[in-house]
């Protein structure tokens, strides 16, 4: 005999709200994750992997180097979740990031402040009870000094770029020390070819999306200086040093010279586009200056992982 319709309706609602809680459940975690910055988590362990193989001495501790990429996983995806909660009303007035979970309203405040602290925290411990007092300080100064200096100098000066260049090259320097226990030469020379990638590659960003972020109030060079022509000159600036500062690395005796000679023609490569976006600026150029930005530094880690001396 068939059920009445209401027993149907009955069996029906608690599958009905389960898929619903299930839904839910998946679109906030995915959220969650968003606020970490999958992609830029991925670069960032990329390049701490690549200062710790660099670092080495002798053979690798496969679990040490597990434990420093746990820590720095933690600590990089709670600092940029953090970043996101402070600047939830800075992203809700640009066109590009409106949509990201806080300003869009997906998650709430609160939500954002506690995921990205629990996951910073986290971070931390495990890097000091798992990897080294050294690499703790190390990470400990790139999470404060990304998030209380070079998140509120961005509605300030255009200075910000050079401050958020240095938390920005510190994951190398943290894998070095994991490796090593010291802060020697090598790990400022890592240190620099980070910092000075940067420079082309966020002014170029800043380059084309100038319009939102001066609808922001975001007070980057070419918001700042949008008729003149600073911007253009700090990419070439940028790309000139750094072509110099990434040949460092076999003149100091880490790299090989398969790394100079292709550490050579990628730094000429880079600057060549980087120039052409001096003499004529286009969004097109800006375009093509943060494509190259984007292959040049895989590459170079590449060359360099590949070519340890």
């Amino acid at each position: 005999m068939t059920p009445p319709p209401s027993v149907h309706g009955d069996l029906a609602a608690p599958t009905v709200i389960a898929a619903s809680i299930a839904r839910e459940r998946r679109r906030v975690l995915a959220d969650l994750v968003a606020l970490a910055k999958p992609r830029v988590v991925l670069m960032i362990l990329v390049t701490t992997a690549v200062g710790y193989y660099v670092g080495l001495t002798g053979a690798p501790d496969y679990a040490r180097l597990l434990h420093l990429l746990v820590g720095t996983l933690l600590a990089a995806g709670g600092a940029l979740a953090l970043n996101q909660y402070w600047e939830r009303e800075v992203d809700a007035r640009m066109e590009r990031t409106r949509t990201r979970p806080l300003p869009d309203g997906r998650l709430a405040p609160l939500e954002g402040l506690l995921f990205g602290s629990v996951l910073t925290a986290l971070g931390l411990l495990y890097t000091a009870a798992f990897v080294s007092g050294l690499a703790l300080t190390v990470t400990l100064a790139t999470a404060a000094l990304y998030l209380f200096v070079y998140t509120p100098l961005k509605l300030r000066t255009p200075l910000c770029t050079l401050v958020g260049a240095v938390p920005g090259a510190l994951p190398p320097v943290t894998g070095w020390v994991a490796a090593r226990e010291d802060l020697g030469v090598g790990a400022w020379v890592l240190f620099g070819i980070l910092f000075l990638w940067q420079l082309p590659h966020t002014l170029a960003i800043a380059r084309l999306y100038r319009d939102d972020y001066a609808r922001a109030g975001v007070r980057l060079l070419p918001v700042v200086d949008a008729e003149g022509s600073s911007t253009e000159r700090q990419i070439v600036t940028g790309c000139l040093a750094l072509l110099v500062v990434s040949l460092l690395p076999t003149l100091i005796g880490i790299a090989g010279p398969v790394y100079f000679v292709g550490a050579f023609f990628l730094g000429a490569a880079f600057a060549t586009l980087g120039a052409w976006q001096a003499l004529v600026p286009s969004t097109g150029a800006a375009r093509r200056v943060l494509l190259a930005s984007l292959l040049y530094l895989p590459a170079l880690l590449a060359l360099l992982a590949f070519d340890k001396a």
